[in-house]
């Protein structure tokens, strides 16, 4: 096991701190704002451990669903409630149920996923708010995602080696981060055009950063939050999902995609419109809680 840090490094420079944590327990549901969190070698303790499939096994989020905003999430220490407008609330246990029945789930090129199907009440609650055959499956015992050597950043030779790299039902890693700057930035931009200005809830990340320049986190490779260190694994191409209200479902017209579109196209694939950095977690255990230090090493 690589040892794990506990003290901010110093020699780096402090680049601000985190100023928000969010999780989403079950991919393409509401997000939980936390002031502190665990950190597994998944990410974030709770983030994104249940998924919604259809009858094929493939993956269900708001781009097909913008419903799916509507579902609160929230967790116990040993239960996910799910609740939505009109139904009663559904609790289902967290922990990994060795006799549940497995189901080959896909998300995205990950295919034949191990996963353990929550049962047939849980199926009847999601299919009815979806209105649509569906069923809720949840990471358990079996389920094994490594992220493919193709999507992982050079290796920093003066780094500690980690532990592989694997992520839970998220779209492709672990952690996304995004500076509240960058918002500022495209708002003062949005509003500059007579649109509203969007809320960061619009681009659902895991870790929100106060201070810097904006889009500072798109020049960092290396950074230290609290006592968890990561590194960057590239930015976060957006989609639909951004133009959507996450209290209402709703989907509100072209921005702020729009807009992004306009400055924010990726030099690599200038077909795709990125905001935020997706990261990678060298410490595999620690904790993160609001106020902590960020250090760009």
């Amino acid at each position: 096991m690589p040892s794990q840090l506990t003290t901010e490094r110093t020699d780096g420079h402090r680049a601000g701190r985190l100023a928000g944590i969010f999780i989403y327990p079950v991919k393409g549901c509401r997000a939980l704002a936390l002031t502190s969190s665990s950190v597994d070698a998944l990410g974030l303790d709770g983030d994104r451990r249940f998924l919604i499939v259809d009858p094929a096994g493939r993956f269900i989020t708001q781009r097909s669903h913008p419903q799916l905003a509507c579902i609160e999430t929230a967790l116990s220490s040993s239960h996910l409630t799910l609740t939505h407008p009109g139904r009663p609330p559904l609790n289902v246990p967290r922990a990994s149920d060795p006799t549940a029945r497995l189901l080959g789930v896909e998300v995205w090129k990950s295919q034949n996923l191990q996963a353990e199907d929550c049962g047939e009440p849980a199926a009847a609650w999601i299919s009815a708010v979806l209105g649509g055959p569906a069923r809720l499956v949840r990471i358990g015992e079996k389920f094994f995602r490594p992220i493919p050597a193709h999507k992982l950043p050079a290796p920093d030779q003066s780094a500690t080696p980690s532990a592989p790299h694997i992520v839970s039902f998220a779209d492709a890693y672990p952690f996304l981060l995004i500076g509240e700057a960058s918002l500022a930035n495209l708002n003062d931009r949005l509003l500059g055009r007579s649109e509203e200005a969007v809320p960061m809830n619009r681009f659902r990340p895991n870790l929100v950063i106060a201070g810097g320049a904006p889009f500072a986190e798109d020049t960092w490779t290396r950074l230290q939050i609290g006592g968890v260190m990561f590194r960057t694994a590239g930015p976060c191409a957006r989609c639909i999902v951004t133009t959507t209200d996450q209290e209402t479902g709703r989907r509100l017209g072209p921005e702020p995609l729009r807009t992004l579109a306009g400055y924010r196209r990726d030099p690599r694939e200038p077909g795709d419109v990125i905001f935020g950095q997706n990261l990678l977690h060298e410490t595999k255990s620690g904790r993160l809680s609001v106020g902590d230090a960020v250090t760009v090493l």
